[in-house]
């Protein structure tokens, strides 16, 4: 393979910066900028040169094939981290005529075809470096340290053990086999399509851990949801009047509450109007809050037409500072009780992220779909006997292949451009 160079390090002035070198020549590249080489995996303070040309004073790490992140031979260069000082040292190791420009997420995909990562680590890392919130970094870490790959193994261990006990009565057929062993297959199979249907059932709580949840506040024109909402995000985030019907489309505003990420949404004043431009923002106003994990509905002198509070709803009188009463009360205005509808979102939203599987993706949903459809397949054979048994256990051989799949071990080329296309050049 051609031996690959970039900057790993964020791009802009800094204190440090690094640049990563991978491939069969990366010692010899290193060796040619400052002599004499580290032992591996043991940094040490060189000088970098290039011809007689100073470059910087670095501190160079080697690492031998096999213990590196892409498990091929590596180095790292740490640098000062000034515009200059990187390019200088980008346009020298360019110079070498035997190195080019890494890709983008060529580092993190020469680690996955090396066996150090699985496809699932490669997205746990992707979502990792894109973590915002508390929760992020955790679902994202879990994933990376192979949590998925760990869980797959079990699930197609015992789908294999359930395959070769069929295919043993299939092959042993004119004999007497000591034990009948398709209760054992069709238990193991049971056992394992039970985790498969709830683990597809935790996906969309962890798609929301991992993308963020939404939460809409409505309620009728003028209740005082910009106001509120702007309480909320500590600043002017949306236009505030005492006209009713100002908010005409979706105000969004992201925040970190407790470590989840959170989008606030501002939506039209709820009510029937004339107004054709009032009336698409009702209609765009309602559509959304449906599809909020979360409603608040702000009360101002009555109920909230066009719309219902359903399930764990937060049901708040706005307006305090004007009076009023009710459990739960706030005004965006003076402050009073945002602490509390905080503390009330935090805690229903943190119930639910509770709940959060391993799996992130759609594309992990559909390959346990396919996994959980096979088995149900292999399920509904094997209850016809022994005749059938031979289709059943070419189902459970599909459910297996669906499995090693969701870890990118086979039918997952054509993905493969697209993941490691959204990886910064110098990962």
């Amino acid at each position: 393979m051609d031996t690959i160079y970039a900057q790993a390090s964020g791009r802009g002035k800094a204190g440090v910066a690094v640049i990563r070198l991978s491939g069969p020549r990366a010692w010899e590249a290193v060796a040619a900028l400052c002599g004499r080489l580290p032992a591996p995996r043991q940094a040490a303070v060189r000088l970098l040169r290039i011809g007689a040309d100073a470059l910087d004073e670095a501190l160079v790490l080697c690492f031998e094939a096999g213990r590196s992140f892409t498990g091929e031979e590596s180095a790292e260069l740490h640098l000062h981290g000034a515009l200059a000082t990187v390019a200088a040292v980008l346009k020298a190791l360019g110079s070498l005529g035997f190195l080019r420009l890494a890709e983008p997420g060529e580092f993190t995909r020469r680690a996955m075809e090396s066996g150090r990562l699985d496809l699932s680590q490669v997205e746990g890392l992707a979502d990792l470096i894109e973590a915002e919130t508390e929760a992020q970094r955790k679902q994202a870490l879990a994933v990376l340290s192979g949590s998925v790959g760990r869980m797959v193994e079990t699930w197609r261990s015992k789908l294999i053990r359930a395959a070769a006990l069929m295919e043993a009565c299939i092959d042993f057929a004119d004999e007497d086999l000591p034990v009948d062993v398709t209760p054992e297959a069709f238990a193991l199979l049971s056992e394992v399509a039970a985790q498969f249907s709830a683990e597809i059932g935790r996906i969309s709580v962890t798609e929301r851990v991992r993308e963020g949840f939404e939460v809409a506040i409505v309620g009728r024109p003028n209740a005082g949801k910009s106001t509120l909402l702007n309480a909320l995000a500590g600043r002017e985030a949306a236009i505030t009047s005492e006209v009713a019907g100002t908010t005409r489309d979706v105000i969004e505003v992201r925040m970190d509450l407790s470590g989840l990420a959170v989008t606030l949404l501002d939506t039209a004043g709820l009510r029937d109007t004339e107004d054709q431009v009032e009336a698409i923002g009702v209609a765009r106003a309602i559509e959304r809050a449906k599809r909020a994990d979360l409603r608040v509905f702000l009360l101002d002198d009555g109920d909230i037409p066009l719309l219902q509070p359903i399930g764990d709803d937060l049901v708040v009188q706005g307006k305090a500072d004007l009076g009023g009463s009710g459990d739960l009360r706030v005004s965006g205005k003076t402050g009073e009780g945002v602490d509390a509808l905080v503390a009330a979102i935090t805690e229903r939203l943190s119930a639910r992220a509770a709940g959060a599987g391993v799996m992130t993706r759609e594309r992990h949903r559909d390959c346990l779909g396919r996994a959980s459809g096979a088995l149900e397949s292999a399920l509904e054979e094997l209850g016809h006997g022994l005749e059938r048994l031979d289709l059943a256990a070419e189902h459970c051989r599909t459910g297996v292949r669906a499995l090693e799949s969701l870890l990118g071990r086979v039918d997952v080329e054509n993905l493969l451009d697209e993941i490691f296309s959204s990886f910064c050049i110098g990962k």
